[in-house]
């Protein structure tokens, strides 16, 4: 994907950020930003190019570069071939390709839940398989 291809705010190879960015358009993002990036419905890009350190908050985000921290997105989450993702995604939907990197956990969300329940929700979630589990029944003899 190129800068082009998207409609918003580009931050160039050989630019360097330090700090929060925050926004509500598409962003293109292929230099070094080291901070959070939040972006309300819209698209983060991380370029092949980009180094990315932080958590990042947005709609949708495509990873060809490298993001050091947690990915939280409502809508869709795609790795791309160049993408190294080292922390957590918590999205709806994952799209991974091949030769796509990523050390963390995954967490599919419910497109209804906002990201805020998803400790409740998954504490929930725990109780209720502890309940059930075939290892805390009597085992009958």
């Amino acid at each position: 994907m190129k800068p082009t291809d998207v409609a918003g705010t580009t931050i160039g190879q050989s630019v360097r950020i330090r700090g929060e960015v925050t926004g509500s358009e598409n962003l293109y993002m292929d230099g070094c930003v080291e901070g959070a990036v939040s972006l309300a419905g819209s698209r983060l890009t991380v370029g092949p190019n980009a180094r990315m350190i932080g958590n990042v908050t947005a709609e949708d985000v495509i990873v060809e570069g490298m993001v050091q921290g947690d990915i939280r997105a409502t809508g869709k989450v795609e790795l791309r071939p160049t993408a190294r993702v080292l922390g957590d995604i918590f999205t709806a939907r994952l799209s991974m390709e091949d030769l796509a990197a990523m050390t963390g956990k995954i967490e599919i969300l419910r497109t209804s839940s906002p990201l805020g329940e998803i400790a409740q929700s998954r504490g929930a979630a725990v109780e209720a398989a502890e309940a059930t589990s075939l290892f805390n029944s009597p085992v009958a003899q």
